[in-house]
């Protein structure tokens, strides 16, 4: 039997942005064995047929003390394990696993789904990261990139080499799972619901900010925020502010949820005011369930929000500019709107269903040897 290792900073990741690849891999019987943190949901991976093998990884951490910990925990578990192939999401994933598979002889396929903060923000801590990905991608069999913005700019910067390099509608989306919710709409304020781990880069501000100044104008909207808190990363939003939001009566917090269909069904817009993307999850699954989108006009979001087409764009980091974006699909005749998610539903069918994804990671896995 041909083993595959998986490795990403978190086992949430895997449950909710790659389970459809792995039961793929399980069902064309391949051993799939999963390099993640001993965190919260790495039980539950085995609900994917797969198993699990603890490696401690820092997501937040800069301790290069730490950092070398988990090369040789990489290293060692790879040995163990002895993949005919390894498979990396992430920073760390991609550079130490991938450093380490390497060593040992493994073909290596990465993903880099989004830039991440350490793009984001530019500084010390870029160099380092670039430095990081050009040895790790010196040697992989593909490095997949989400939107081609990001993979030029890998390419321009000498991180990684054009021939190596594959585009990926995002992780791919299960259009028979996400779709339009049959039967009529109740008689409901207008809702719209960002969904996004709660972190600065994610605009979670300039959503709150461009609430506030709507609900002056539409008293009966409603502002809703479905994501995870208490994340590791250096932009996190503290619990003790969203409860002051939800106290000022500026938004609803919905909580984190392994199933957001029912939220988005109750949804009339999906709103991403993120700062850069790779290509986002969110509107992905909006998309799917027919959804008018507001985004921003960033790499990653305009790969599945067009202008014109199911979505209205707002320029990034201006509350101002999103605020008036969201008023605007308030105000939209109530055909246009319907001919919005109509396009929305066809662009996720046509593009983006999950089979895409899974054929081509199917690809490179047969140009890797196995």
């Amino acid at each position: 039997m041909k083993t595959i290792a998986v490795s990403v900073n978190n086992s949430w990741n895997l449950l909710n942005f790659r389970a459809e690849l792995l039961r793929r891999l399980v069902a064309d019987g391949l051993r799939v064995v999963a390099l993640t943190p001993d965190d919260a949901h790495a039980a539950r991976l085995g609900e994917l047929g797969i198993e699990h093998r603890a490696v401690p990884i820092d997501s937040q951490g800069i301790s290069p003390r730490r950092d070398a910990r988990l090369a040789l925990a990489y290293w060692s578990a790879l040995r163990h394990i002895r993949p005919d192939a390894y498979l990396g999401w992430t920073i760390k994933p991609n550079t130490y696993g991938s450093l380490a598979a390497h060593a040992l002889g493994i073909p290596v396929i990465n993903n880099v789904s989004g830039l991440g903060t350490a793009f984001i923000r530019q500084g010390w801590l870029t160099r380092v990261a670039s430095m990081l990905y050009r040895l790790a991608f010196a040697r992989s069999t593909t490095v997949f990139f989400q939107n081609a913005t990001d993979r030029d700019l890998f390419v321009a910067r000498r991180l990684v080499r054009r021939e190596r390099t594959a585009l990926l509608p995002g992780s791919g989306i299960d259009t028979t799972r996400f779709r339009p919710e049959a039967g009529e709409r109740p008689n409901r304020p207008f809702t719209f619901l960002m969904i996004a781990r709660l972190i600065r880069d994610k605009g979670v501000f300039e959503y709150v900010e461009a609430a506030t100044r709507l609900r002056r104008r539409y008293p009966d909207a409603r502002f809703d925020v479905l994501g995870q808190l208490d994340v590791a990363n250096r932009t996190a939003i503290t619990r003790g502010q969203v409860e002051t939001w939800v106290a000022e009566g500026v938004i609803r917090y919905r909580g984190e949820a392994d199933d957001v269909r029912p939220f988005i069904a109750e949804a009339d817009c999906v709103v991403l005011p993120s700062y850069r993307e790779g290509m986002p999850r969110s509107l992905l699954e909006a998309a799917a369930c027919g959804k008018p989108l507001v985004a921003t006009d960033v790499p990653g979001c305009t790969e599945i929000a067009r202008t014109d087409e199911n979505a209205i764009l707002c320029r990034v980091r201006d509350a101002g500019s999103l605020a008036k974006a969201m008023a605007a699909m308030i105000d939209l005749a109530p055909e246009a709107r319907a001919a919005m998610e109509e396009r929305s539903r066809a662009i996720a069918v046509e593009e983006f269903d999950v089979s895409i994804v899974e054929a081509r990671y199917l690809d490179a896995l047969a140009r890797a040897g196995v």
